[in-house]
């Protein structure tokens, strides 16, 4: 049989803000994709109406976007298999349907949401399946004519697919193996609705994995049980022979605890767990994202990246490129993984200090202009290359740390540890010669000061760094001194140590 290109999906529903476990999803099928030469599609479910959010969709793609992971087709991007949106693909689904029903394989129920609801309280676990049909209200109980009749009347239906009891049914998944469940434990599902005209998630799914010949479906363990439905929907339709092959990703679960991972558990913990803010247009409630938090999207990719899988080896830093090369679906785990989110702080860290001075400087630019700061960009850059070694995890940390960069003490605090134990009865003398020292420099580089001013120390045994470091900080923060006088620029440097001469004494 001829090889299929590689083809995968990511399909979420426009009801909300995307869980950090989607994103997840939709990156593992990425990297599938590229790994495999494949393409990667963008579809949109959103045959349940009453779900809808606005704005949700557009959430969605802007998420990926920042994300950088990039789709192929889809809803947006265009191809040959569209329209990528469900509830623009009616008239495509009733096809469909009528063809089940044509051959026996699916059957119209007129139960009204009333008399299921009391056939439950009638029966204890009710299901609707083949022991349990022909006391409902459905084309395989009535007569012909009273299900035409029915129709004529406009009375609204579901169409349910007709399940035979007690077969073993086979799922192959790359991550867990054969999969064997019952039919028995199966329900006749709901596969399409009159009163919107759209078919439900299972049926809707098939259709158009077919049609766009999807060739892998890779979606989170929760869609397990629904796996051997859709075994089932395929060989009802006669596409056995280019079912997709599954492969269901484990849970991401709950920090502490057992459980899976939750907006509450984010909320209680202190972490997102959207990719990008997300106001609810419904409550007007504002939840926080990985964007707005100060996450860089490289480190987020990583993070997620080693949720559930790793390479075999004790790597843990990988760029996009090098997931694409390493990845192995078969090497998922079964088990659920535990979102450890300190974990994703230590690579947010991580990337911040592997990039590059200018890629960050425009973010601790915002912050200095939110705090009444201007100063050329050159200067936001060789601060954050002087401060991004100490222990941040987001550039908006910066600013407690280096703001006398910018804002020169105005009074400093006796009662401060780091003043008190190194201002001494001989620091006042001691800056006052070293100001002199400095004043008479022509090249005031950092090699320049260090050159002079180590040979002063050395001659008089003076040690004069915290000192300094005193009168041009306030207090015990900052990068090395020179590197400090050096970017204030003597004038500045010189002020600032007479006026803490002059204050502190």
């Amino acid at each position: 049989m001829t090889q299929r290109k590689v083809r995968v999906r990511f399909a979420p529903s426009p009801t909300g803000a995307l869980h950090i476990g989607g994103v997840r999803t939709a990156l593992y099928n990425y990297l599938f994709a590229r790994q495999h030469g494949g393409e990667f599609i963008f579809r949109i479910e959103d045959t349940d109406s009453n779900r809808f959010v606005p704005g949700a969709e557009e959430y969605i793609l802007e998420s990926f976007r920042w994300l950088g992971i990039p789709f192929d087709e889809g809803v947006s991007f265009g191809g040959d298999h569209g329209p990528y949106r469900q509830s623009e693909r009616r008239d495509i689904y009733k096809k469909y349907v009528q063809e089940l029903l044509d051959a026996g394989k699916a059957y119209i129920a007129f139960d009204t949401p009333e008399e299921l609801e009391a056939k439950r309280q009638e029966i204890q676990n009710f299901q609707y399946d083949a022991s349990t049909r022909g006391m409902m209200r459905n084309s395989l109980s009535l007569s012909a004519d009273e299900v035409k009749r029915l129709l004529a009347e406009g009375r609204q239906y579901v169409v349910r697919f007709k399940i035979e009891p007690g077969e073993d049914v086979h799922v192959d998944d790359m991550i867990r193996g054969d999969v064997v469940i019952n039919s028995s434990i199966l329900d006749d599902k709901v596969l399409y609705k009159s009163a919107d005209e759209l078919p439900t998630y299972h049926l809707a799914n098939i259709v158009d994995d077919h049609l766009m010949e999807v060739t892998h479906v890779i979606r989170g363990e929760e869609w397990l049980p629904s796996a051997p439905l859709h075994v089932l929907l395929y060989r009802a339709f006669g596409w056995a022979d280019t079912m997709p092959k599954f492969a269901h990703l484990p849970l991401l679960l709950k920090p502490d605890g057992k459980g899976k991972l939750s907006k509450r558990d984010g909320d209680r913990l202190g972490f997102p767990v959207f990719p990008l803010e997300w106001h609810d247009p419904k409550t007007g409630e504002v939840s926080s994202g990985y964007r707005e938090s100060g996450y860089l999207p490289e480190a987020v990719i990583n993070f997620l990246a080693l949720l559930g899988w790793n390479p075999g080896t004790d790597q843990e830093i990988m760029s996009l490129d090098e997931l694409v090369e390493l990845f192995d679906i078969t090497k998922c785990s079964k088990a659920g993984a535990k979102f450890d989110y300190v974990k994703g702080l230590w690579f947010n860290r991580e990337y911040i200090l592997m990039k590059d001075n200018k890629e960050l400087a425009p973010a601790f630019d915002k912050i200095l202009r939110e705090n009444g700061i201007e100063v050329p960009m050159e200067r936001v850059e060789a601060v954050v290359g002087m401060m991004k070694m100490k222990k941040i995890n987001f550039i908006k940390e910066l600013w407690p740390l280096c703001d006398f960069f910018f804002i020169a003490p105005e009074a400093y605090d006796r009662e401060d540890k780091f003043v008190r134990k190194n201002w001494t009865e001989t620091a006042a003398a001691d800056m006052a010669e070293l100001a002199a020292l400095l004043e008479g420099l022509d090249d005031f580089s950092v090699e320049g000061q260090k050159a002079a001013v180590d040979r002063w120390a050395e001659e008089t045994g003076k040690k004069p760094w915290n000192p300094w470091r005193v009168a041009l900080v306030g207090t015990g923060k900052g990068p090395d001194m020179y590197e400090l006088s050096a970017f204030l620029g003597k004038e500045e440097t010189l002020r600032r140590m007479r006026k803490a001469v002059e204050i502190l004494k």
